[in-house]
């Protein structure tokens, strides 16, 4: 048997029909030749994000979260891509495809229904870029820190190092604060109330030079004192100052709440706590103070009768 012989029957072993998808016939060849483009849509997309990302650091984009971001919505196009010319080249074209699984899909779709719903709200987030790996956000109550992004979930950390699992889907239909969308300033504000007896002016001044000289906040925004209301037992007062690193709020804010304590116990004005004034009626008053007199008179003894 000579080499040409070969080759006919090694053809005829790669045309042999395996299985029949509507009207199309599927070969052994047809296969092959679509895990070749599988394998060569992931080597280029492999190829294509380490050009991509060079490209944006020559630009000057060097934020990683960023360049994630970018890596991997260009994966997702370039794999949809890549399979919709795998299915192409095994001759299925994708409105055959459809048309045969739509009953199916259908079927499948109110299953997944959750699934595709955070689906479709990664891409979002993805392509609109507004929330970020490293981002500092509020989701629910909670001071988080974005770990990495996933189709499906994008994953947090917490300020108790807990890491916390959030839907995109949740992300996308509720209102997160994001505090480092355009910048990292963070406004930290704490409050303090002093007793009414306190004089007002020497409390804001103090408040002020207390809040200046924290190391930590932005130079070029100074301290805001305001008079905030009048508590039931306080004078009460909010002290703000801007920081580069909201995710350092909680130390940042204990040592302003420090700064603050001795800064007043310095200048002598007295930190109010809850109190309570008891006023009473006159008659009230009258009763209770003879019934002390009464109790405080010492009593004197019988006189015993002479036989």
């Amino acid at each position: 048997m000579n080499l040409f012989e070969r080759l006919g029957m090694k053809s005829q072993v790669l045309q042999e029909p395996l299985f029949h998808l509507g009207d199309t016939t599927v070969t052994l060849e047809k296969i092959l030749v679509f895990l070749v483009v599988l394998l060569a849509t992931l080597v280029a997309s492999r190829l294509l994000q380490r050009g991509l990302v060079r490209g944006l650091r020559m630009r000057g984009a060097t934020d990683e979260g960023t360049l994630g971001v970018a890596r991997r919505l260009l994966h997702y196009v370039i794999v949809a891509v890549g399979m919709m010319l795998a299915f192409e080249s095994i001759g299925i074209s994708l409105g055959t495809l459809f048309a045969a699984g739509a009953v199916f899909a259908i079927g499948l779709g109110f299953a997944m229904q959750n699934i595709a719903q955070n689906f479709v709200s990664g891409v979002i987030l993805l392509a609109e870029r507004t929330i970020k790996p490293g981002d500092v956000l509020q989701v629910d109550n909670r001071f988080v820190r974005v770990v990495s992004m996933g189709i499906r979930a994008t994953i947090a950390r917490t300020l108790d190092e807990e890491e916390i699992i959030v839907p995109n889907s949740f992300i996308v239909q509720s209102v997160v604060t994001n505090f480092t969308l355009r910048d990292s300033l963070y406004r930290l504000r704490c409050p303090v109330g002093v007793t009414y007896s306190s004089d007002m002016a020497l409390v804001m001044k103090t408040l002020a030079e207390a809040a200046a000289k924290l190391p930590w906040r932005v130079p070029e925004r100074d301290p805001v004192v305001l008079l905030s209301g009048f508590g039931s037992s306080s004078v009460d007062f909010e002290v703000s100052v801007w920081v580069e690193d909201p995710w350092r709020s909680r130390g940042y804010r204990s040592e302003f709440n420090q700064e603050i304590w001795w800064a007043l116990k310095k200048a002598g004005v007295v930190i109010a706590f809850p109190q309570l004034d008891l006023h009473l009626d006159p008659e009230v008053s009258r009763a209770l103070s003879g019934r002390a007199e009464a109790e405080s008179s010492p009593t004197r003894p019988h006189e015993e009768e002479m036989p």
